[in-house]
């Protein structure tokens, strides 16, 4: 990993690495394949996952492990969708928002995540540098990815949370490009939401009896 921990090239002032370009397209790539509904969204999060893991590993150990985990729930987010392929009726899976019930269970499990994350990051202070945000965004890219897996609208919505505290800390731990690429992440986030609520909807729409197909 050395040579992809190297520098690329040089962006407004800011060191871009080799590991951080990389990675970071292909998280972009993925996200674009998650809108599309495609399973190969799973293996392309999780290649980039393994490249992310190795250019924050020695500098930003928390950094590294959100990485670890990104790469399980990858591989849970393909089992799901091995499982849900075909019930969309394009023949991808098909989406849902979540029952208030569901979406009380993530915000309470992201809160707790969260501060249980926080509390270790400063238990250990060469985890992080920065452990709150760190943690909101460790936390806040597993649930999203879990509602991702679970085809959740509001998977999206936490995408575009964990962006917001995203952007502005890559940027602060010297990793531009990742700023970069969140940025663009947003807009995808938001045509991805949109595309992802309007087929929830079509799903959602009942049939009425002897009416057409």
């Amino acid at each position: 990993m050395n040579s992809l921990n190297s520098e690329a090239f040089t962006l407004f002032g800011q060191h871009i690495l080799w590991s951080d370009m990389i990675g970071n397209l292909f998280g972009l790539a993925a996200l674009a394949l998650g809108w599309r509904r495609s399973i190969w969204t799973w293996p392309v999060q999780f290649l980039a996952g393994l490249i992310l893991f190795g250019a924050f590993f020695g500098h930003l150990t928390g950094s590294a492990g959100k990485q670890a985990v990104v790469m399980v729930v990858a591989l849970y987010g393909w089992w799901q969708w091995q499982r849900g392929k075909g019930q969309g009726e394009d023949g991808h899976i098909s989406v849902r928002f979540a029952t208030w019930r569901e979406r009380g269970t993530m915000v309470a499990a992201a809160a707790a995540g969260t501060v249980a994350v926080a509390l270790l990051f400063k238990a250990y202070p060469t985890l992080s540098w920065d452990p709150w945000p760190d943690a909101y965004i460790f936390v806040g890219t597993v649930v999203a990815m879990y509602a991702q897996a679970r085809g959740m609208v509001e998977f999206w919505f936490a995408w575009l949370l964990v962006d917001l505290v995203g952007v502005p800390l890559n940027f602060a731990n010297g990793y531009a490009f990742s700023g970069f690429v969140y940025v663009i992440y947003g807009a995808l986030v938001l045509w991805g939401m949109r595309d992802w609520w309007l087929r929830s909807r079509k799903t959602a729409r009942p049939v009425l009896e002897g009416a057409p197909a």
